[in-house]
């Protein structure tokens, strides 16, 4: 059948006034789910139970929290680690619709709940790091992922015990629990930023070659400063006459400053989470910061400062 240029004309004109009014309705309002979302982010009903969670957390080592985070990785673990799960739980939601194949399906649910626990205990070490707002839509994520959790183990006990039938409606209600919890965690990623790398925007806020940073006497020798290179806040560390070693000072986990925290051993440690980086090149030393920090090149001309990023850092 012929389409016509002004029914296709007429179709997208239609099409475009559908779409700008929606983009209107957003603007408006941010919708219910968003909205619910906020009530959540300022809610304090949960957060009694904030302070002995994060307590318990930090008796773990210092090391097996940073091997949670994944600051071996660079980016944290637990995105990754989620995807066996949710990939042998999405897996067996499928072959439950083809005869013959229970088995299969039994053993990825196992599989399922066995790598969930590992998953968990690294996302639990990652909350215990966040502010109260991604605290608390955290817990509902947690809150979750437990029922959903809750329910594979029926679907897996009831499979066991030969009742397929409710075997499966158990799992499939888990699917769209875990679902959910899913959305909460890319809500934590994505709208509140928990996991973000907070300076990966110094790279590209600055132009390649030497900027100027300040005075040399502006920076007395052993003591943190700061200063600006090109609206961009950075600590300053003056380790000897002409030795300076200057940082991004957003804090790459949560942008605390680090201009507050403590230097020691050639290390500067961040005054909110504790992450440390060291002055020479920004190096995460140690968690939950899993990304570098900012580290600039430092020179002295006729009495002033002038910083540039590694050459490395930047495109060409």
């Amino acid at each position: 059948m012929a389409v016509s240029q002004g029914s296709l004309l007429n179709g997208a004109q239609a099409f475009s006034g559908l779409f700008r009014g929606l983009m209107a309705s957003s603007r408006k309002s941010p919708g219910p789910a968003l909205a619910a979302m906020d009530r959540v982010e300022g809610s304090s009903r949960a957060d009694p139970l904030i302070p002995p969670l994060r307590d318990a957390v930090h008796t773990m080592p210092a090391g097996v929290r940073d091997a949670l985070h994944g600051t071996w990785l660079g980016h944290p673990a637990h995105p990754a680690m989620v995807q066996i799960p949710i990939g042998t739980w999405m897996s067996a939601a499928v072959i439950d619709l083809l005869p013959g194949r229970h088995r299969s399906a039994d053993l990825l649910i196992a599989v399922g709940l066995g790598t969930a626990a590992p998953a968990a205990v690294a996302g639990l070490a990652d909350w215990a790091e966040l502010r109260k707002p991604q605290m608390r839509v955290g817990l509902l994520h947690a809150a979750a992922n437990v029922a959903g959790v809750a329910m594979y183990t029926a679907s897996l006990a009831a499979r066991l015990r030969g009742h397929r039938l409710r075997g499966r409606g158990w799992s499939y209600a888990g699917l769209v629990t875990v679902g959910l919890g899913g959305a909460l965690g890319g809500h934590l990623a994505y709208r509140q930023a928990a996991g973000a790398n907070h300076a990966d925007h110094v790279v590209a806020a600055l132009d390649p070659g030497w900027l100027p940073l300040g005075r040399l006497a502006d920076f007395p020798v052993g003591r943190p400063a700061t200063a600006t290179v090109r609206d961009i806040p950075v600590l300053v560390f003056r380790e000897s006459e002409d030795t300076l070693r200057v940082l991004a000072d957003q804090c790459s986990h949560l942008g605390g400053p680090l201009s507050e925290g403590e230097i020691a051993d050639g290390c500067v440690r961040c005054p909110w989470h504790g992450s440390t980086f060291r002055l020479t090149d920004g190096f995460n030393v140690t968690g939950p910061a899993t990304a570098p920090q900012p580290a600039f090149e430092a020179r002295i001309v006729d009495g002033r400062v002038e910083v540039r990023l590694p050459a490395e850092d930047k495109e060409t």
